[in-house]
């Protein structure tokens, strides 16, 4: 067992690697009362043509398959994992993002028995081609639940418009077609492809004995047997360069329109640390443009173009990054207009050292805080350890950042490459 520690957070975290390929990870929390649990693959919404375990050739499965999984894995040949977590005094739950699923448990007691259980309801799979049809129909009113909430048509319009063949433009659901293509079948391939503890992590968070709970961990994965692991051949996306389209008005049962400016970055750097500082860097100068303590952020308020549900956010994960910005308004155009302006300018944009300082020091400030909720570690803990990170690097690379680093993201902003959803009344 190692011990990685971080001396600005005066953490200590645990890491071994079982016989078997699982990486796990354990936080110890003293004095907490409360015990997260995640245990994730890298198995997401994006991950639909691959090579399947032990075969040669690529398939393509249908859009929203791993959320379908999700929903199956809780179904066990005694009983349902809810349930048995329920009986242990714990909640339980899981969600499925486009380049990972993650199940997890929280609890205040029974802590060995929660993970053993987190364990053993993943780590095996129990379907029927009859279960499998039944939750067609509950997956589909999900579906119709997103396709009716008008925050969500915009969010995912905006990042369907910038891309033209990347799979993150697919809903994470899929839709009442693909959904329904499929079975049993492609079910176990996709589960026995990319369920296998070599694709998987096992985070533990709360006041837990290291050495119990490695122990009893150990002893659960020796009792198991799994396929031979195997590189997973993911399909690599020939992505184009332009935006898929420019603009887009959707009319929905809404009382204030919605609008949300997105911008395709193409620049997809490979170096991990490089792409961890790109990626902090552009959360300070969002931060700077658009706090509520910025003057850009007072100047649209006080005009009436925003209100608190704007909001401006950058995503990078695996081969895409986009940024996102907007919000709820009554002047949609207006307010695009004014976000196009900004992008177009932002060459000329001009840092305040100062604001620089007190904005990273803000941004410091607000991750040794999620220190103090196991289940934002976890989460936090979960999102960057695919993207090749452990949760101390976010710190030492925050405390590293300096203006020149925001300079560097100036050539990102190009209008060429933005894009404009709006949700409007009808």
């Amino acid at each position: 067992m190692e011990t990685i520690k971080s001396d600005t957070l005066q953490e200590s975290l645990f890491y071994e690697e079982m016989d078997n390929g699982l990486k796990v990870y354990l936080l110890p929390k003293p004095g907490f009362s409360k015990t997260y649990g995640l245990f994730s693959t890298r198995f997401g919404s994006v991950d639909t043509t691959f090579v399947p375990l032990n075969e040669t050739e690529m398939i393509k499965v249908p859009d929203g398959i791993a959320h379908f999984l999700e929903h199956k894995m809780f179904e066990m040949k005694d009983g349902d994992a809810s349930d048995k977590f329920a009986a242990l005094g714990a909640n339980t739950n899981a969600f499925t993002s486009s380049s990972r699923t993650a199940y997890l448990f929280n609890t205040t007691s029974h802590e060995i028995e929660c993970i053993e259980l987190l364990l053993d309801f993943v780590q095996d799979i129990y379907l029927t081609d009859g279960t499998v049809e039944k939750e067609k129909g509950i997956i589909n009113q999900e579906i119709g639940m997103y396709d009716d909430d008008p925050d969500w048509r915009c969010y995912f319009g905006s990042i369907q418009n910038l891309y033209q063949k990347h799979p993150i433009k697919i809903d994470i659901a899929g839709t009442v077609e693909t959904v329904s293509e499929i079975n049993k079948d492609i079910l176990e391939k996709c589960y026995h492809t990319f369920y296998h503890p070599s694709n998987m992590m096992l985070f533990v968070v709360g006041n837990i004995d290291v050495e119990e709970t490695m122990k009893a961990i150990r002893d659960n994965q020796a009792m198991k047997e799994f396929h031979k692991e195997s590189t997973i051949q993911r399909l690599i996306v020939e992505e184009p360069a332009d935006i898929d389209k420019k603009n887009e008005i959707l009319k929905m049962d809404v009382i204030m329109p919605k609008v949300i400016v997105s911008m395709k970055v193409n620049d997809i750097l490979e170096d991990r640390e490089q792409r961890l500082k790109r990626e902090l860097s552009m959360n300070l100068l969002l931060d700077l443009l658009f706090a509520k303590s910025s003057s850009l952020y007072e100047e649209w308020m006080n005009e009436g173009l925003i209100n608190s549900t704007f909001s401006a956010n950058f995503t990078q994960e695996r081969d895409y990054s986009f940024l996102q910005i907007g919000g709820d308004t009554f002047a949609p155009e207006q307010l695009r207009d004014k976000i196009i302006d900004l992008i177009q300018k932002m060459k000329d944009y001009k840092i305040d050292e100062l604001d620089f300082k007190r904005v990273k020091k803000k941004n410091i400030g607000i991750l040794i805080e999620v220190f103090n909720s196991p289940e934002g570690i976890a989460n936090l803990f979960s999102r960057y350890y695919f993207e090749g990170h452990i949760i101390f690097d976010l710190i030492n690379t925050l405390s590293k950042l300096t203006p020149q680093d925001i300079e560097d993201l100036k050539p990102l902003f190009q209008e060429k490459l933005t894009s404009t959803f709006i949700v409007t009344s009808k």
